[in-house]
């Protein structure tokens, strides 16, 4: 499954049988693609207007939304979406798409700040072709997360979707063409690890953004700094959801926490992982998330009533097991879930853990599935000290009646966003990135589409005494 030394073969994960399968080009016909990215910035796309950027972009948006399961059907079948999931994933995708349309140009205005020049300013120019390496688990949002600040921004990208998604990278290019993006602007290619290297080492390629695990950033961050370019990477996350006593509505906390744990079967990097409740409301709070957790459906992920599709891969439903399983033995309890699955399909059970210690697999490694662990702090500073207490730094939330507090808190918390009383989410108007080894470099908002740029500082004289 995934790909062999020749094919990406995407698998579906509900029946197993093969979604889409494409020949993995050769490392030649990879420095062609970069070469034409390279060629049609130089000659076309970096002499384009804003405002013509623009109007493809809102273009693309449109073509999506007016087709919306023929963008959305790939996620289900190559890895399991719901489909109400893959069409809310297309919808998104639409709206950074039109959101940069509308934005993009004021981000990168220019600024004039003062000195001893006539003037002196600061303008945002772009870089040139970007290569984008992107994951399994949103196909569409991850990939116009990066797609479409770089665009607006004058430069040409190259899309490396994994290997399990082929379908999905072959119909965001088609969109692009469909609107009438000059060919080459958004091109994408199937290759092996071997080949990737080689791109990120090619002088033509200015910028690699990564979305991926941690060690897939260890890897490529370390080839990119080597070749000193630019970067953005958004790696893996365990992150806490800190629940205080003094919270207003517990039920409206458990109903965002349990979603934001089993959306997308919870394989996303910003789920809420590690669920930190205070003393008080430890038992109470568990016992509202057994009932939300025990009412979710698992199913074919075309039902529209499915709220949980299968795993992406069989593989990663052993680790799963293995987690629970080694975490159990060390003392957590089983409140719901962990059972084997035996029908159709690569199924993790909704799995609620309680009296979870820091030091468990499940705490201590991302769960990338369906799995809550639920930790008892003693107090708020006790909170604090275990959502910190993790080498990830992606997002936290915290529930409190108390903003004033919950906001101090908020920047004691070693991570790269906050919510308070309420989810973690990525949203196009706002920046979002990790702290320690979640990543480095923002995507979104003003601050993501300043990643690919080269801010020149002008000094105009004479010189004024």
């Amino acid at each position: 499954m995934g790909y062999s030394n020749t094919h990406f073969k995407s698998i579906n994960p509900y029946t197993q049988e093969v979604v889409y399968e494409t020949p993995m080009i050769s490392s030649s016909e990879a420095r062609e693609v970069v070469e034409k990215a390279h060629e049609v910035y130089t000659n076309i796309w970096k002499e384009t207007s804003f405002e013509q950027r623009a109007v493809l972009l809102n273009a693309v948006a449109d073509e999506m939304t007016d087709n919306l399961d023929y963008y959305a059907l790939p996620m289900t079948e190559e890895m399991g979406k719901p489909i109400n999931e893959a069409r809310g994933e297309v919808q998104k995708a639409a709206w950074a798409a039109k959101h940069y349309a509308k934005y993009g140009e004021e981000y990168l205005q220019t600024e004039y700040l003062p000195s001893d020049a006539t003037s002196s300013f600061v303008q945002f120019l772009p870089l040139g072709a970007t290569l984008g390496i992107l994951p399994w688990n949103a196909p569409f949002w991850l990939a116009f997360r990066y797609l479409a600040p770089a665009l607006m921004s004058g430069n040409t990208c190259v899309m490396k979707h994994d290997a399990h998604t082929p379908l999905c990278a072959v119909r965001i290019v088609e969109a692009f063409e469909k609107v009438g993006f000059p060919n080459g602007v958004v091109q994408q290619i199937a290759i092996n690890h071997e080949v990737i290297e080689s791109l990120i080492r090619n002088p033509l390629i200015k910028g690699v953004s990564l979305t991926g695990s941690s060690r897939a950033g260890t890897i490529v961050g370390g080839i990119t700094g080597s070749e000193i370019k630019p970067m953005v990477l958004e790696l893996g996350g365990s992150d806490p959801a800190i629940v205080l006593s003094d919270t207003k509505d517990l039920e409206v906390a458990a109903d965002i926490v349990a979603l934001s744990r089993y959306i997308n079967a919870g394989q996303s990097c910003i789920a809420a992982k590690r669920i930190i409740v205070e003393e008080p409301i430890y038992e109470k709070f568990i016992e509202l998330l057994k009932v939300r957790f025990e009412k979710l459906k698992l199913g074919d992920p075309k039902d529209e009533s499915t709220t949980i599709g299968p795993i992406a891969r069989k593989e990663l439903v052993e680790e799963m097991h293995d987690q629970v399983n080694r975490s159990v033995e060390a003392g957590a309890r089983l409140i719901l879930g962990g059972q084997r699955h035996t029908g159709k399909g690569f199924f993790f059970p909704v799995t609620l853990l309680a009296d979870v210690e820091p030091g468990m697999v499940v705490s201590c490694q991302e769960t990338f599935g369906p799995i809550a662990a639920v930790i008892k702090a003693k107090d708020s500073d006790h909170a604090l000290k275990i959502a910190n207490d993790t080498e990830y730094g992606l997002g936290a939330s915290i529930w409190s009646g108390d903003i004033n507090k919950a906001l101090k808190m908020a920047a004691k918390i070693e991570t790269g966003q906050v919510a308070i009383n309420g989810i973690v989410k990525s949203d196009p108007r706002l920046p979002s990135g990790g702290a320690k080894k979640s990543g480095i470099g923002k995507e979104l908002g003003p601050h993501g589409i300043k990643m690919f740029v080269n801010a020149q500082q002008v000094w105009v004289g004479p010189k004024i005494d």
